[in-house]
């Protein structure tokens, strides 16, 4: 189910895209073929994952941690790095490139999932249930600031800090982290013209509309033009340069302004049943680490479609996030195949076993 719907949403992100890009540099065939491109990719990332023996793969974990930390020191060194649109967070290699941070989440839920499984029967620990993986998550997240990517950032941290809740660490720790990373969000949104500029516009977006709140204004004009059937495919006004990033961040206005209110809210649904299908399938989960790698991946996907959607309908500020499956971008299409792969291998490979013995934490949070 959850490969079905991956499949429908980026047969619908292909569409799009050819659409919302007919007014950007290169024309619309210019982005359809990088993103079929990117979705060759992801097949052949995803049929890769699905093969491979996790519990194998990871006595690797830490060597693949270590190669990731280094590629994202890597794209913050000048020359190296590639510099685009105020930010460093690409590694290239000739007409292509690699945003390291979307394979660094994936590596963190890896290598998170790796340790807690190892720590299980400590996971109630200060030092080994918590600080270290807190100590994990803030490395990654950390690196992924100084590019800067904030709302990446942000939701690195609360994947990880979820798993960390779910195998078992104490709320007493878990809390003033929370606490914590938020004081420190906010001090560099605070430091951060730019970004600060951006969260008090949203306060007002008719007030900001010329500003701050541009795009957010003009996703909102999408949905009220489309109403409930749409204007028709290739007929919306907002990817004729109105709406920035249209093929990319914002795609889901495109959605609504053109197809409507129905195909938004089947969008929400086919998110909704992969978010279902997952916590379903967990409840096969033959020990910890699986259990951990499959949700890390399922959080993933599902709240970064949640804050997407969020930043489009104006109900976060705005922040540069992909939809996952349908916006423009190699990359993330290829860490989406990556995880569809990990539910694949885990359907193939857990079938209809129960849930054994695991540990004291592991039985709490499956009940």
């Amino acid at each position: 189910m959850i490969a079905v719907c991956a499949v429908a949403l980026t047969i619908l992100g292909l569409t799009i895209i050819f659409s919302a890009s007919a007014a950007v540099k290169g024309g619309p065939y210019y982005y359809l073929n990088k993103q079929l491109i990117g979705v060759a990719l992801a097949v052949a990332g995803c049929a890769l994952t699905s093969r491979l023996d996790l519990d194998y793969i990871r006595r690797y974990a830490w060597i693949i941690g270590g190669v990731t930390l280094v590629a994202l020191v890597l794209v913050l060194v000048p020359h190296i790095g590639v510099w685009k649109n105020g930010s460093r967070r690409w590694l290239g290699f000739g007409p292509f490139s690699l945003q390291v941070s979307e394979m660094a989440k994936f590596v963190l839920v890896f290598c998170l999932a790796h340790y807690l499984a190892l720590n299980q029967t400590r996971i109630g620990e200060f030092k080994r249930g918590f600080l270290y993986p807190l100590g994990m998550i803030g490395a990654v997240a950390g690196l992924i600031m100084l590019e800067p990517d904030f709302g990446t950032a942000a939701l690195t941290v609360a994947v990880g800090l979820t798993m960390m809740f779910l195998a078992g660490v104490r709320w007493r720790y878990i809390l003033p982290a929370v606490g914590g990373v938020a004081v420190l969000f906010a001090v560099a949104v605070i430091h951060t013209p730019n970004r600060l500029r951006r969260f008090t516009a949203f306060l007002d977006v008719e007030a900001n509309k010329q500003g701050g709140t541009y795009q957010l204004y003009q996703a909102l004009a999408a949905y009220a033009v489309g109403g409930t059937d749409g204007v028709g495919l290739g007929q919306g006004r907002q990817q004729l340069n109105f709406l920035p990033e249209a093929h990319t961040d914002f795609i889901f206005a495109v959605i609504g302004e053109e197809l409507g209110l129905i195909f938004t809210l089947g969008v929400v649904a086919l998110f909704a049943v992969i978010l279902v299908a997952g916590l379903r399938h967990l409840r096969r989960a033959p020990n910890l680490f699986q259990y951990q790698l499959v949700f890390g991946a399922l959080l993933l996907i599902c709240l970064q479609a949640i804050i997407n959607v969020g930043v489009v309908t104006g109900v976060f500020p705005t922040k540069g996030m992909s939809l996952p499956f349908i916006s423009a971008g190699m990359s993330n299409l290829l860490l989406m195949g990556i995880l569809v792969g990990v539910f694949i291998n885990t359907q193939r490979t857990w079938g209809r076993a129960g849930l054994p013995e695991q540990g004291r934490a592991f039985r709490e949070v499956l009940g």
